[in-house]
């Protein structure tokens, strides 16, 4: 949308340690994940992790309260932003990203809170991982709004609810798959 930007924050846990083999799947298909997002239309910038070299923090890394009686101290989360719903949305469900979707069940736990959730920021404007857990847990608690919505039930930054451009999603899918061959061979040899 002109003069904004959609930001995704995801947060899941995964079935054991990041280093451990029952997550290894994941682990080896990140980076591929990573740079099938640099190269797709529409993405505009991601959040790193501190102490880790990549794209700089978007602030200190906060996790969502269900994190809590979890055992685990850090958990799988990103934060980006991207041009539109329909440009996250080719990213999301095709691809290299589609192709660990399908083997998630394997590397995250069931859960009971939404997987992710969007929100609309100004052009410019850098969401901190704070308001990526903020906002999950709103959407959690007060279902989807125009400050917390999901695909499923979309808002436009006036916070009109919008439909999504199905048409628009195939084209920049297909778009995307081009450019991305080569990722998506290399995850294909990967262990699920």
């Amino acid at each position: 949308m002109r003069g904004h930007h959609l930001a995704i924050y995801n947060f899941g846990l995964h079935v054991d340690d990041y280093e451990s083999p029952r997550v290894e799947g994941f682990r080896l298909r990140e980076p591929l994940n990573f740079e099938a997002a640099n190269r797709a239309e529409g993405f505009v910038g991601r959040s790193g992790y501190d102490g880790e070299p990549g794209s700089e923090s978007w602030g200190e890394k906060v996790y969502p309260r269900f994190i809590a009686g979890s055992g685990f101290a850090d958990a799988p989360s990103s934060l980006s932003l991207w041009s539109g719903l329909e440009a996250l949305m080719a990213f999301t469900y095709n691809g290299v990203h589609a192709d660990a979707l399908k083997h998630a069940r394997n590397w995250n736990q069931r859960q009971a809170w939404p997987a992710l959730v969007l929100w609309w920021v100004a052009e410019g404007v850098r969401p901190l991982w704070a308001d990526g857990a903020e906002r999950l847990e709103h959407l959690a608690d007060h279902g989807p709004s125009p400050r917390a919505f999901t695909f499923k039930t979309a808002f436009c930054p006036d916070g009109n609810t919008v439909g999504i451009d199905r048409e628009s999603v195939k084209a920049i899918a297909a778009r995307n798959t081009a450019g991305q061959q080569d990722l998506l061979a290399v995850a294909k040899t990967l262990k699920a």
